[in-house]
């Protein structure tokens, strides 16, 4: 194959983990709160979020969205590195965006326990769309 062609490849495969996973992000978010234990709604709050949240308003709840600020450019990047890594055939740096993520948000989770559901859920539906492109391209172009 040209390597023209596999470059374009390579790029078409970025852009789709990194702005489809934000839809398919979004969508598995949007379901979970639907869910009877996604939590209840709270309001009145500003832009950061100054006390605990202790009690979970649900994954696309005001407090979780206010505690884990950043998330959606947190979320474009880790896609862009988890495809990115097994395009070039290094998985393990899969498992070092886990390792950086979850060390990155560890103090916001241990004292908002609440924002905890949207981190997981966020985070599960961003790295298994990144993977399926990542592995179905790799396998493409093999």
């Amino acid at each position: 194959m040209h390597p023209a062609l596999v470059a374009g490849i390579w790029v078409g495969a970025l852009l789709v983990s990194s702005a489809g996973g934000w839809f398919v992000t979004r969508l598995v978010l949007r379901l979970a709160s639907r869910s009877r234990d996604a939590g209840r709604r709270r309001g009145g709050h500003g832009p950061v979020l100054l006390e605990r949240l202790s009690v979970s308003d649900g994954p696309e709840g005001e407090g979780a969205q206010i505690v884990l600020r950043g998330g959606t450019w947190i979320g474009v990047l880790e896609r862009l590195a988890v495809t990115g890594s097994l395009l070039v055939g290094v998985p393990e740096g899969v498992a070092v965006v886990v390792a950086v993520k979850g060390l990155g948000r560890y103090p916001e989770l241990r004292e908002n326990p609440g924002a905890s559901e949207r981190f997981v859920i966020g985070t599960l539906a961003s790295l298994l769309w990144s993977a399926v492109v990542g592995l179905a391209v790799a396998r493409l172009l093999l």
